[in-house]
């Protein structure tokens, strides 16, 4: 169990694919217009990931190399049939909103990288988590996405009006405003690493110096010598 918490928090911390590993980018641009938008992606993405995930690693044994990426495109290609005959007859306005990036979950790099590096090589429930691990990461970055977008370039979330406007920034809800936001937001996560990398080093090195491994005392002796 403890593996599988740590796929959840891989794939939504440290590894998050939007805002650390930068994949599936073609549709975190094209359809976070708006927290709905981005959310019904993210959730799709999710679905379809661990399906194929479950599958692809059930049926690793038996997929011949020569064959293996033709395999994991039928599997996906399937499970993204399904999910979008579900949206088609159950959240039809989500599936027009949508619309041709569904099919393309098909060659989501996301997907097919997951099925490739993990689900293809580990067991079964693993691979389940890993998928929704994923999938939830996926999910949170293009929700984060959707709902700055929609706030500033809309003044609403979920069509309901919060700022005037005649303060909205119109060029947030075009496609230029995706790369403003999405680089805002990924600075920000650097800015909040990169703070709490120094304070995690700060408490090591206050520790007891005689068991520190790092000999800080002797290097700065020796570029106290160096220096006279």
């Amino acid at each position: 169990m403890n593996k599988c918490v740590e796929r959840l928090y891989n794939g939504i911390i440290r590894e998050n694919p939007t805002f650390v590993l930068m994949l599936g980018m073609c549709p975190t641009l094209a359809v976070t217009s708006s927290l709905m938008n981005g959310f019904g992606m993210g959730m799709t993405t999710m679905v379809v990931l661990t399906a194929s995930n479950a599958i692809i690693s059930l049926l690793r044994k038996l997929i011949p190399d020569k064959v293996r990426m033709p395999a994991f495109i039928v599997i996906v290609a399937s499970f993204v049939t399904i999910v979008q005959f579900m949206l088609e007859a159950y959240l039809p306005s989500l599936n027009a909103s949508l619309g041709i990036y569904i099919p393309l979950i098909v060659v989501n790099c996301i997907i097919l990288g997951r099925a490739e590096s993990y689900a293809s090589k580990n067991g079964v429930l693993t691979s389940i988590f890993d998928g929704i691990g994923m999938g939830l990461g996926f999910t949170v970055g293009l929700s984060f996405l959707g709902f700055f977008r929609e706030l500033i370039g809309s003044g609403t979330i979920l069509s309901m009006r919060v700022i005037p406007e005649e303060y909205c920034i119109r060029i947030i809800g075009l496609a230029p405003g995706a790369f403003f936001v999405l680089a805002a937001l990924v600075a920000t996560q650097n800015k909040i690493r990169l703070s709490q990398g120094k304070k995690v080093k700060e408490i090591k090195c206050g520790s007891d110096c005689s068991s520190c491994k790092q000999n800080c005392l002797e290097r700065k002796e020796e570029n106290v010598e160096g220096e006279e």
